[in-house]
C-alpha cells in the first residue's frame, strides 16, 4: 500500500534534476520508514524496485528512488548519501528593507 502510494507521488512526470533528487530521496526515506520490522529488505527492495521501474522512464523522481534501491541492494553495503541540497536564501527583512524606496 505505501509502496503505490509512494510511486504516485513521485510520478509527477518531468522536473529540473535538483527537484527530482530531493522528490527520490524523500519518497525513498517514506518507503523505508513504513517497512515491517522483521521483514526481508533485499525482498522488499527487489519488489519495490520491480514495480517502480515502469514509470521511472516518464519520471525522473521515480528514477532516482529506483537507482536508491538498486544502490542499497549493491554489496559491499555503503551508507547513501541522502542529504538534501542547502536551502536558498530569500533574504529576510534585511533584503525587504533594501529593496524600499527611500523616503
Amino acid at each position: 500500500m505505501i509502496l503505490e502510494r509512494t510511486i504516485r507521488q513521485l510520478d509527477t512526470g518531468p522536473m529540473p534534476p535538483d527537484a527530482a533528487r530531493q522528490l527520490g530521496q524523500l519518497g525513498y526515506m517514506q518507503w523505508i520508514a513504513a517497512l515491517p520490522g522483521r521483514a526481508s529488505y533485499r525482498r522488499l527492495a527487489q519488489e519495490a524496485q520491480a514495480k517502480a521501474a515502469p514509470f521511472a522512464e516518464a519520471s525522473p523522481a521515480v528514477a532516482v528512488f529506483c537507482a536508491l534501491l538498486a544502490e542499497s541492494l549493491a554489496a559491499p553495503l555503503q551508507p547513501l548519501d541522502l542529504r538534501m541540497p542547502p536551502r536558498r536564501r530569500q533574504g529576510g527583512a534585511s533584503a525587504r528593507r533594501a529593496r524600499r524606496l527611500p523616503l
